[in-house]
């Protein structure tokens, strides 16, 4: 049983270097952010859906309840979109640093869609997340608009993993991701089709050379289909504590890869690292607050109430 359990958390650990190194993949493909996205998910659908085949799963099937599910995959094909634009207008650091505020943005929708009282402790943390923005702000002028980008995916995908802890209380985790990858391939098709007739896109924008078909058969496969399927599988061994501990090291992993991968291009201020590290910060102090509020409650309650 313990040799299982430390297999399931390296197994969780490289899924999170994994999902780090998304960042870099997204640098390295030389299309835009949206026929990059488009490729992804159409590749990620098909991965999903063998795999379902295979495993003889019937739980992908389209009903009449699954618009809820699409339109999640609506939000995180717009949360892709978004964070690769931001890292191509800025850089991988950049984008990765603003990432890390989106616990402090679910603090914000929880309450709303949960219909509960706001937090003082994550409304306290929220006054860090905003400090270490500052900092980032301050001394980062040049990449403003590669910020805002990147919050604008972090709220994107904030909002995004809400929805999902709703829908994964009446729908199977795989059932979820593949209609979701559907869902969010559909909409960018759509999207594409009207911004090729207007002029805004071209057909060639879609186009892939090589090294790009390399990289994007890796990042809809193993960074995608097979990051998914394992995160769920290591969570019948391991504590959601642990799972979100792991999973908040994924700016740091993507942060030093970016380092390694492009050198000085990803070099900043001393300052941003100050920014960024408090960010970082106020996540595993969130974590952990949570972690202690859940040992005091007493026995029977329920801690997502």
């Amino acid at each position: 049983m313990l040799q299982s359990k430390n297999s399931d958390y390296a197994k969780l650990h490289f899924v999170v270097f994994l999902w780090g190194f998304t960042a870099i993949l997204g640098n390295l493909i030389s299309i835009d952010a949206i026929p990059l996205v488009w490729h992804r998910m159409w590749m990620a659908s098909v991965f999903i859906f063998l795999f379902l085949i295979a495993t003889k799963r019937t739980d992908f099937k389209i009903d009449k309840k699954a618009w809820r599910i699409i339109l999640a995959g609506v939000i995180i094909a717009a949360h892709w979109i978004t964070f690769f634009h931001a890292i191509k207008i800025s850089t991988v650091s950049v984008a990765l640093a603003c990432v890390s505020t989106g616990a402090f943005f679910g603090s914000l929708i929880e309450p709303i869609v949960y219909k509960r009282k706001v937090d003082k402790s994550e409304m306290l943390l929220g006054g860090f997340v905003i400090l270490g923005l500052y900092l980032i702000f301050r001394f980062e002028g040049n990449y403003t608009a590669g910020i805002i980008t990147a919050l604008i995916s972090t709220f994107l995908s904030a909002s995004f993993s809400v929805l999902n802890s709703k829908l994964v209380k009446t729908n199977s985790p795989f059932r979820i991701t593949f209609l979701e990858m559907l869902g969010g391939w559909l909409a960018i098709s759509l999207f594409s089709l009207y911004a090729i007739y207007s002029g805004s896109l071209q057909v060639s924008d879609f186009s892939l050379n090589g090294m790009d078909w390399l990289y994007l058969i890796i990042l809809g496969s193993i960074c995608t289909a097979y990051a998914f399927i394992q995160s769920v599988a290591v969570m019948r061994t391991l504590s959601s504590f642990t799972v979100l501990l792991s999973i908040n090291l994924e700016p740091i992993y993507g942060i030093l890869l970016a380092l390694i991968f492009f050198g000085d291009s990803e070099m900043m201020n001393p300052y941003f690292y100050v920014g960024a590290g408090i960010i970082l910060s106020t996540v595993f102090a969130d974590i952990l607050i949570k972690r202690y509020k859940k040992k005091k409650l007493p026995t029977g309650t329920n801690p997502s109430v």
